[in-house]
């Protein structure tokens, strides 16, 4: 069957496709799109690939290198999105694609779903397990922070640590925004943990991370699970400091600690310095006027003690006494026995020979003598006792001494103990402790405080007491931006 001739042109291949691929990008230059996320590919290249699609039709759509390295979050399965961009066409498979230009999520309410999602996984797994939280140190001496070198952030915590209790201060660099920030906040909390205890860098003895406020896409780096993990894994007691008060992220829950502002971090990290010095010489001073009296109160009971000891010349005159006693029975009678002999011997002396007189006398003399060394002795024997009984009567005052020593000592620790513990629990009790943790005293115009909304009349002037200071607010009964997750 012959073939009837055409006018139409003949077009190569790569001329209709060339031609198809220009009508699509002029017809289709500029397009909105809708769609949930399906496939999501990320080559080496740093192009990403994706699939959107809805319940009839799918759709390819490519982002080059350079607009994916500029989106606020991270492109995930699921997640629903609004791409703008153009229609054009791969000539090598001959599809078209959507060459997409700018890409955000379809609405915060499909990002806080996929957050929530992701909480409830991560807390499953027991990453925000209370039991697992460590307590900071009271009084560190290296503090790490992980936030961007730049910007206010890093100012307001090194100028708050200045004010209130000067410490050596670690910065470790990081984007805070970005695809590249999540990677680098967890290689940052691993890089100090890290860090040897005794090595050429110091190893903190606690982290701050740390980034100022923003949008919910600005902040999406906090939300990332490898942020979470590393968080929960840390050694380190780690506060999280992320955007401002109002703000919540995913690792807020994996911290050891969430403070409401890079601020309120760093006065979580150090007690105030002056706060703590006049305490010290609050209960040093407490404690030596305790010392004192308690010394002043042993120096009179020892005094009394002694009061009660004999003195020790007391204890030779009755000695002495008796001594002149038995002085004044021997000496009379002894006077009265040499006057009898005395008589005797006038009366036979004028029969009595010398040579026999001589050893009469001697005789006596003998017994006078033998009289006198018995007296020597039973005097000494009466000395020596009345001496060893002073002796130990001392050797009882040094005991008594030394006791009421060790007892004193003992007495003024039990009391510093009791004043530390005293001093430990009227510091937990005070009500600056609360304001210390991020809560505020309301009061009214007079002075008053209020203790619910009820006491509060529409328009009312307040003044709200902080920890560092007051602040004049005006109730009012519109709507306030609640967490995340209440």
């Amino acid at each position: 069957m012959s073939q009837e001739p055409s006018n139409a042109p003949e077009f190569s291949v790569s001329e209709l496709s060339g031609a198809i691929k220009r009508r699509l990008e002029d017809d289709f230059g500029n397009v909105r799109v809708r769609g949930e996320m399906g496939r999501v590919t990320i080559a080496r290249s740093g192009h990403v690939y994706v699939d959107l699609k809805d319940a009839n039709a799918v759709l390819s759509a490519v982002m080059w290198k350079g607009v994916a390295a500029a989106l606020r979050f991270r492109p995930e399965e699921g997640m629903e999105v609004i791409a703008t961009g153009k229609i054009s066409t791969f000539p090598g498979s001959s599809k078209y694609q959507l060459i997409i230009e700018r890409l955000e999520p379809a609405g915060v309410g499909a990002l806080l779903a996929q957050l929530e999602e992701r909480r409830k996984r991560l807390a499953a797994e027991g990453l925000f397990d209370p039991a697992r939280k460590q307590a900071l140190p009271y009084l560190p001496e290296v503090i790490g922070v992980v936030s961007s070198p730049t910007g206010a952030v890093i100012k307001d915590i090194l100028h708050r640590l200045s004010e209130r209790f000067p410490v050596h201060v670690l910065l470790w660099p990081v984007l805070v925004q970005g695809d590249k920030a999540a990677d680098q906040v967890a290689r940052a909390i691993a890089g100090f943990n890290r860090l040897p205890a005794d090595g050429a860098v110091p190893r903190p003895d606690v982290l701050i991370v740390a980034r100022g406020g923003g949008s919910i896409e600005d902040l999406w780096a906090f939300n990332e699970e490898v942020v979470v993990r590393a968080a929960a894994a840390s050694t380190i007691p780690l506060i999280s400091a992320i955007g401002h008060e109002t703000d919540t992220t995913l690792i807020d829950f994996a911290s050891d600690r969430r403070a409401p502002t890079p601020t309120g971090a760093a006065e979580m990290a150090v007690p105030v310095r002056l706060e703590l010095q006049e305490r010290v010489n609050l209960t040093g001073a407490r404690l030596s006027r305790a010392m004192v009296r308690g010394l002043e109160r042993g120096r009179i009971e020892l005094r009394a003690a002694a009061a009660r000891l004999p003195r020790p010349d007391t204890l030779f005159n009755a000695a002495r006494q008796r001594m002149d006693v038995l002085e004044l029975r021997f000496g009379p009678s002894l006077r009265n026995l040499m006057s009898i002999k005395g008589h005797g011997l006038a009366a036979i002396g004028g029969r009595l020979r010398p040579q026999v007189l001589r050893q009469d006398i001697t005789r006596k003399q003998a017994l006078v003598g033998g009289l006198e060394q018995r007296l020597t002795a039973a005097f000494t024997r009466r000395t020596l006792s009345e001496r060893d009984a002073l002796t130990r009567a001392a050797q009882r005052l040094d005991v008594a001494s030394q006791r009421l020593s060790a007892a004193l000592s003992r007495h003024i620790d039990l009391k510093s103990r009791q004043l530390a513990g005293q001093a430990s629990l009227l510091e937990a009790l005070s009500y600056r402790s609360a304001l210390a943790r991020g809560f505020a005293v309301v009061r009214t115009e007079k002075g008053t405080v209020v203790r619910g909304k009820a006491e509060v009349r529409p328009d009312a002037r307040l003044t709200l007491t902080f920890v560092d200071g007051e602040v004049k607010v005006r109730a009012t009964d519109g709507p306030v931006q609640a967490s995340l997750f209440d």
